[in-house]
């Protein structure tokens, strides 16, 4: 299942999908990946929603390779 984890870094807010079983542990994927991040919720993805709003995927976030 697909869920779309909402998360705030430093002052920018950001949304990620991940694929994972649970809401739990797409959260937890998200907070192993970057320490840092507060995670403000967790949902199940929306289609109509997210062609909307396009989401990151964990593996292809902008600026990962920088650091």
């Amino acid at each position: 299942m697909r869920f779309t984890v909402g998360l705030k870094l430093k002052t920018k807010a950001d949304h990620i999908v991940i694929d994972a079983e649970d809401a739990l542990i797409a959260a937890l994927k998200v907070k192993a990946d970057r320490p840092e991040a507060k995670i403000m919720y967790v949902r199940p993805s929306n289609r109509r929603g997210d062609a909307r709003h396009p989401p990151h995927n964990l593996a292809h976030t902008p600026g990962k390779a920088d650091r």
